[in-house]
């Protein structure tokens, strides 16, 4: 499983920055004199108050475009549903897989199709486990 630390907001530095405009993923096009100011917590974050982050430490995620390093965003405040991706308290460690939820069990389930070595993990009831919170958003470095 993946060591994960969560992060609020609080201990996040505060980002502001410009917004230069579009930018156009085809043909160039000239340079807009519209600029605004950019507020990363309030494009990204619903719930500040339930809202942390975590750096990914692992690859059993790659297939859910989660890769070692990238920065999750995840709510406490957003009621898991099945198939979500989440961040889960399980035995003592946190880690984020894709939840599966049925009537009978929870499965938490790895996307590393291409790396059998990570396997699903069913939640029984001698386990100790939450969700603890849903990914809103993965911010990767380009």
């Amino acid at each position: 499983m993946e060591k994960m630390k969560p992060y609020t907001l609080d201990e996040a530095s505060e980002f502001e920055g410009l917004v230069m405009g579009e930018v156009k993923a085809g043909f160039p096009s000239p340079a807009e004199d519209i600029r605004e100011k950019l507020d990363i917590v309030k494009l990204l974050v619903r719930h500040k108050a339930s809202t942390f982050f975590f750096r990914i430490d692992g690859v059993s995620m790659v297939d859910a475009a989660m890769d070692d390093g990238d920065i999750i965003i995840v709510d406490r405040a957003i009621e898991p549903y099945n198939n979500c991706k989440a961040v889960c308290y399980i035995d003592g460690e946190y880690t984020v897989k894709r939840v599966e939820i049925s009537d009978s069990k929870i499965r938490l389930m790895p996307a590393n199709e291409l790396n059998q070595r990570f396997k699903p993990i069913e939640v029984l009831p001698d386990n100790q486990f939450i969700i603890w919170g849903v990914v809103t958003y993965i911010i990767k470095k380009a």
